[in-house]
């Protein structure tokens, strides 16, 4: 439905990108969005709302410094005739949904212009500006049009920024600034001599952990999916003449056992999992670990990173060096089922160790891991790890 066509774009997500250079400034965000802004701004002039504006579906063109932004995934994409509104259905990511949406109202091309306020704040300070677990609490928050602009990371943003996101998230959509409107607004057009050009690692930082939730989610979610369209599948497969699916209550006792078990099993094979990272045992971790794993630890200085390489030379280096004792306990593991084939659990992993003076040390971090069952054997897919690295220290 992409009114250029289908385009093969090489860069990468532009988030990503951002994290990774070495320096990043207001005015730089201003770039991204304008760039945003313009193929926004195409799109409406052809009749296509995107619906679904998110950092998942801005890419890079190519690897090369300074690659143009490419709108991506127009899979909820629909065709409007002018400034026509209307109900087109509920479609969209929760955090980039627009108050109007929210509402079941009719609605248009401002839905886009609302989640290129939400980009932009997130370019800015590296968090969203509507933030909550509950979904429902999630909602209200946006249709109130409940954000701010706290201190300390953004006094150092410039008014005329402010400005922008302020016109791009306003309740009203009728009174909503349009894609052509915001670039024309001096904050984008007069940019040498209005974005500020400091360097803010304090948002490259936060953008890094965003990333990694995002993937992390992400992981989860498509976990989940598969997971589901596996089950419905196995749903459409004819039942044996005779055999009938009773709803008598005792059914609920045999499901409940059958749960604790799944969980236990979860746990288990996490322990295990722990186990070889304890003994320096690299072949027994690869064979708990899906080669693609995905992680984010402390080790990694942020950034996601993915497959066995980075975890490998930790084994070699420092884990299989270590002779003295290492022993760990697994505190209020929590395990979530998603559906038959997967699962999340969650846990505070505390590691006694001895130091290189013969005294008693703790560690301490919070763990979250996704697993998935592959021919009937659990793979680590996923893990999140914030607190102390891995590797005890002398």
């Amino acid at each position: 439905m992409s009114p250029e066509g289908v385009t093969v774009v090489t860069g990468g997500e532009l988030f990503e990108d951002i994290v990774a250079r070495e320096y990043y400034s207001e005015a730089d965000a201003s770039h991204c969005i304008q760039q945003i802004l313009e193929s926004v701004s195409h799109c409406h002039l052809n009749g296509i709302v995107h619906r679904d504006l998110k950092p998942e579906n801005l890419l890079l063109a190519s690897k090369s410094k300074g690659a143009a932004v490419k709108l991506a995934d127009f899979g909820l994409a629909i065709e409007v005739q002018g400034d026509q509104q209307a109900w087109f259905g509920f479609a969209g990511t929760p955090g980039y949904l627009s108050p109007e949406v929210l509402r079941k109202d009719p609605y248009g091309k401002p839905v886009d212009m609302w989640a290129c306020g939400v980009i932009l704040y997130i370019l800015l300070v590296g968090y969203p500006p509507f933030w909550d677990e509950d979904q429902h609490r999630l909602y209200q928050q946006i249709k109130a049009g409940a954000y701010d602009f706290p201190s300390p990371e953004w006094d150092t943003v410039t008014p005329e920024a402010k400005d922008l996101i302020n016109r791009m998230l306003t309740i009203n959509p009728a009174k909503r600034i349009t894609a052509s409107e915001a670039l024309k607004h001096p904050w984008i057009c007069q940019r040498s001599t209005v974005a500020s050009m400091m360097h803010r690692q304090e948002t490259v930082d936060c953008l890094k952990k965003f990333n990694a939730r995002r993937k992390l989610k992400g992981a989860i979610l498509t976990t989940m999916l598969a997971t589901r369209n596996f089950s419905a599948a196995k749903s459409l497969l004819k039942k044996p003449d005779g055999v009938k699916e009773s709803t008598e209550s005792s059914n609920t006792t045999i499901e409940d056992e059958d749960v604790k078990a799944r969980k236990q099993e979860i746990i288990k094979v996490t322990e295990q999992l722990i186990e070889a990272i304890n003994n320096g045992d690299f072949e027994a971790y690869t064979k708990i670990c899906d080669p693609g794993l995905t992680a984010f630890e402390p080790e990694a200085l942020g950034n996601l990173v993915e497959g066995m390489d980075f975890h490998r030379f930790y084994f070699e280096n420092a884990l299989s060096k270590s002779s003295k004792p290492v022993h760990t306990i697994l505190l209020n593991p929590h395990v979530h089922l998603l559906g038959e084939d997967a699962a999340c659990i969650a846990y505070i992993r505390l590691t006694q160790y001895t130091d290189g003076g013969g005294r008693p040390r703790t560690m301490q971090s919070e763990e979250t891991r996704v697993w998935h069952r592959r021919d009937g054997k659990w793979q680590n897919v996923h893990f999140h790890r914030s607190g102390s690295p891995t590797v005890p220290t002398k």
